[in-house]
C-alpha cells in the first residue's frame, strides 16, 4: 500500500463490502489495549523509551506470523504530516489522541484497512480490528489471532487478580472495547431513541457518537460499545453486546416498518427534500450534510430512492468531512469555504450519470 493511498480513498476496502444487517450496522470493531511490562506507560515514559516501544512492537509487523493474516505497512506519526493525520483519524484508523502524539507513535495499517494498530497512544499498543455490519464475533476473532501474535514476541503487563494494565482503570482486565456503529433514524423518527438508550446504560453498555468519547450523535450514528472490561470474559462482553445489539436492530426495523405504515408519504417527503437539498445546495456546514446523508440513505433502505447506492451515501460521510474535503480539493480551506466545497461535491456525487 503506497504511502498515500489511506488519504485518497475515502472508503477502505473493508467499507465496500455488505455485511449482515448493514442497512442498520454500518460497523463492527474490536479494540484492544495492550502495554509492555517494565516499560512507563505513555504518558510517563521518555522519548528514548516511546522510540525502544516503537521499534520493539513495529518489528513484529515484519513476522511471518500476522503477514500470514494480509499485507501490513508500518507508518511513524512524525513523519506524516498534519493532513494525513486528520484523514487517519476521519477514517477511524487513528485515534485524535495518537494524531497528537509526537513521541514515538506510530500505525501499523493493512492493506484493507480493517486491522489498525496503534502505537504508543494511550497504551503501548492498541489493536482495532474493524468489519462491515453486524460482525462482532467475527471482528473478535481476528482480533484475538494478531492479540496472540504480539504475546508470543512482547511480555505484555498484566496481574493475576486484575488482568491487563491498562493507562486508564476503565480499561483494565480484558483490555476490551467492542463496539458496534449503528444508524438508527426510525427510532429518532418515532421518538422512541431515548428510552432505548436509557435501557442500553443499564445493562452495562454505552452509547457514543461518531468519533467515540465525547462525540456527539450526528446523522443518526450511534457507537454502541461495552463499559465494563473488568469482572467479565471476553465471551461474556462479546455476547452481551451481540444480544442488546440484536435487539435494537430489531427495534429498528419495526419503527421502519411503523413509519411506512402510518405516514409513508410525510416519511418520504423528507427523504425526497433531502435528496433534492444535497443535489442541488451550494453552500452546507458538515452537521446539516450527516442529518440529511441519514436522510438519503433511510431513503435507500427503504426502497424509495433507487439511483443511488449504499456504498455512495457511506463515501460522502467520510468525503464531507473536513480532512477529507481539504485533500480532495488539494488546498487548505476556512469554514466556509468548506461548507462550499462540501455542497459542490456531494452535488457531484448525486449528479444523474450520463
Amino acid at each position: 500500500m503506497g504511502k498515500r493511498r489511506f488519504a485518497q480513498d475515502a472508503l477502505s476496502d473493508w467499507m465496500k463490502n455488505d455485511g449482515p444487517d448493514s442497512e442498520i450496522v454500518i460497523s463492527s470493531r474490536i479494540r484492544i489495549a495492550r502495554n509492555i511490562r517494565n516499560q512507563p506507560f505513555p504518558m510517563l515514559a521518555t522519548n528514548q523509551q516511546s522510540r525502544e516501544v516503537m521499534e520493539q512492537l513495529t518489528s513484529v509487523a515484519n513476522s511471518d506470523e500476522l503477514n500470514e493474516l494480509g499485507n501490513f505497512d508500518t507508518f511513524v506519526l512524525s513523519d506524516l504530516n498534519e493532513l494525513e493525520k486528520r484523514v487517519l483519524v476521519e477514517k477511524h484508523l487513528i485515534s485524535p489522541n495518537l494524531a497528537n502524539e509526537s513521541r514515538g507513535g506510530a500505525l501499523i495499517l493493512s492493506d484493507s484497512e480493517s486491522v489498525s494498530i496503534m502505537i504508543n497512544e494511550e497504551d503501548h499498543l492498541r489493536i482495532q480490528c474493524l468489519y462491515p455490519g453486524f460482525q462482532i464475533k467475527e471482528a473478535w476473532e481476528l482480533a484475538s489471532r494478531i492479540d496472540d501474535i504480539f504475546e508470543h514476541e512482547v511480555d505484555y503487563a498484566f496481574d493475576e487478580r486484575r488482568g491487563y494494565l491498562t493507562s486508564c482503570p476503565t480499561n483494565v482486565g480484558t483490555g476490551i472495547r467492542a463496539s458496534v456503529m449503528m444508524h438508527l433514524p426510525a427510532l429518532v423518527l418515532t421518538q422512541q431513541i431515548n428510552r432505548i438508550l436509557s435501557a442500553i446504560t443499564q445493562v452495562g453498555l454505552a452509547v457514543r457518537g461518531l468519533y467515540g468519547e465525547g462525540s456527539e450523535a450526528v446523522g443518526n450514528l450511534f457507537q454502541i460499545s461495552n463499559q465494563i472490561t473488568l469482572g467479565q470474559s471476553e465471551d461474556e462482553i462479546i455476547d452481551n453486546l451481540y444480544s442488546v445489539a440484536r435487539q435494537i436492530i430489531e427495534h429498528e426495523k419495526a419503527a421502519r416498518e411503523r413509519i411506512i405504515a402510518e405516514s409513508k408519504i410525510r416519511i418520504e417527503d423528507r427523504i425526497r427534500r433531502s435528496y433534492g437539498i444535497l443535489s442541488y445546495a451550494s453552500i452546507m456546514d458538515s452537521k446539516e450534510a450527516a442529518q440529511r446523508l441519514s436522510d438519503v440513505r433511510l431513503g435507500i433502505d427503504l426502497g424509495l430512492i433507487q439511483s443511488v447506492s449504499p456504498q455512495v451515501m457511506n463515501e460522502l460521510m467520510v468525503l464531507t468531512q473536513p480532512g477529507f474535503l481539504q485533500q480532495v480539493f488539494d488546498e487548505k480551506l476556512n469554514a466556509e469555504e468548506r461548507d462550499i466545497r462540501r455542497a459542490e461535491l456531494i452535488r457531484r456525487y448525486l449528479a444523474p450519470q450520463t
